[in-house]
């Protein structure tokens, strides 16, 4: 028969500074244990399914002698009952942590979609543009919420605040299909069930007058086209990087961004061509531009910087920002037009005043054609109608208009 412990009294426990375990007795294999710094805790060894276990109860003396003892009767009765209180403290602590993880906010959630759609996304701008509308618009109503309680009630809430829908009804579109992805993630990362609140289709379409119906487009200003060359020779009158990338945007009809970020190595100046790769263009895929001879000119014009790729840098050395063509614009004193709003003047120019099909226009401007006949036709480059094209235009925008009314036709693509 095993050793029965010495019951230690509360006054007793309290002078045991020795480190090592020590048995106060009154509950079998109840122990103190203290630690070389003189910290103590209460262990109950006992034989659980025949192997030898130490379950903690507690550190002291936060947990009294009176307590632990209490502590030990009932465990030791668990274990009689066939109970193993090693494994039913594993398992609640499992289940305790898998509860944490399923209570997942709407904004964990939002980032942690975002940070895995991130690769996908060429632009960082449209990362930031993601984090923005959702952290402006949805996380003050559901942002902290758990994910799995999100309803239609918090997504209609947020659409109409502020007349959102009827009066930024672009905004309100994105950032409702925004939400509807991150609770779709959600739901497949297990962190919510259910129907997505946030669907369109036979959901917020019931409740929601449909987008097209409340959407106000917002035109970029443009400039009108009898007037583009009086614009064009006061715009070569300024010095600087970026009054010639403006120049050479207006030339090409391409975008901001594809002009600000053009490298020398896209440029091929004997076959007057600007390939620019498709990592760069909005649709994801290549597009060749044909160069007139006036934009040739102004890229000869240029300094080339040794070791720097760009065609046209920033004082840094680094790429223009956005705003840098805004402002040549402003000190024109024409603050009221955009640099893409020279697309659409290029645009309105081709299709008043051409004979060129849409499909080229189109082309040119490296628009997607939605008419799947128009597309299969233009698969081509469509490259030497273009280049027609273009240096028609360069050439309007260097010819002296009269009033609108008396801009003569240009040829057309015959």
């Amino acid at each position: 028969m095993p050793k029965r412990a010495q019951e230690l009294t509360a006054l007793e426990v309290g002078r045991i500074k020795k480190p090592g375990m020590h048995a106060v007795g009154g509950v079998p294999g109840l122990h103190l244990q203290v630690t070389d710094t003189g910290a103590g805790s209460w262990l109950l060894r006992v034989l659980v399914g025949g192997k030898r276990r130490e379950i903690g109860l507690g550190g002291y003396p936060a947990v009294t002698l009176a307590q632990a003892r209490e502590k030990a009767r009932a465990t030791r009765e668990e274990i009689v009952k066939g109970i193993d209180p090693v494994a039913q403290r594993k398992a609640a602590r499992s289940a305790l942590m898998a509860q944490h993880e399923a209570r997942s906010t709407f904004d964990e959630c939002a980032r942690r979609f975002i940070e895995s759609k991130a690769a996908e996304w060429k632009n960082p701008k449209h990362r930031a543009q993601w984090a923005a509308t959702l952290e402006t618009y949805a996380s003050p109503t559901i942002g902290t919420l758990n994910v799995q309680d999100v309803t239609l009630a918090h997504v209609v809430k947020i659409l109409e605040a502020g007349n959102l829908w009827t009066t930024k009804t672009e905004t309100a579109s994105r950032l409702r299909g925004r939400i509807e992805a991150v609770l779709d993630w959600a739901t497949v990362r297990g962190y919510r069930t259910g129907d997505n609140p946030a669907r369109w289709k036979g959901h917020l379409d019931k409740l929601l007058p449909a987008p097209s119906k409340t959407k106000v487009v917002e035109h970029h200003a443009a400039l009108p086209y009898a007037q583009i060359n009086d614009f064009i020779t006061e715009l070569r009158q300024r010095a600087g990087m970026a009054a010639r990338a403006l120049e050479f945007a207006i030339l090409t009809a391409a975008r901001s961004g594809e002009v600000r970020g053009a490298c020398w190595d896209e440029i091929d100046l004997d076959a007057a061509l600007w390939t620019i790769p498709a990592t760069r263009m909005k649709a994801g895929k290549e597009h060749v531009v044909p160069l007139a001879p006036q934009a040739v000119a102004v890229l000869k014009s240029l300094p080339r910087i040794e070791g720097n790729p760009l065609v046209f840098p920033a004082p840094r050395g680094g790429v223009l920002s956005d705003m840098t063509l805004g402002a040549v614009l402003k000190r024109m004193g024409r603050g009221d037009l955009t640099a893409h709003g020279f697309r659409s003047t290029f645009r309105d120019w081709a299709g008043e005043t051409t004979a060129y099909p849409r499909e080229v226009i189109e082309h040119a401007l490296a628009h997607q054609l939605k008419d799947k006949a128009e597309a299969a036709y233009a698969r081509g480059s469509l490259l030497l109608k273009r280049r027609r094209l273009m240096a028609d235009w360069a050439a309007f925008c260097e010819a002296k208009q009269g009033s609108v009314g008396e801009v003569v036709a240009i040829r057309g693509a015959a």
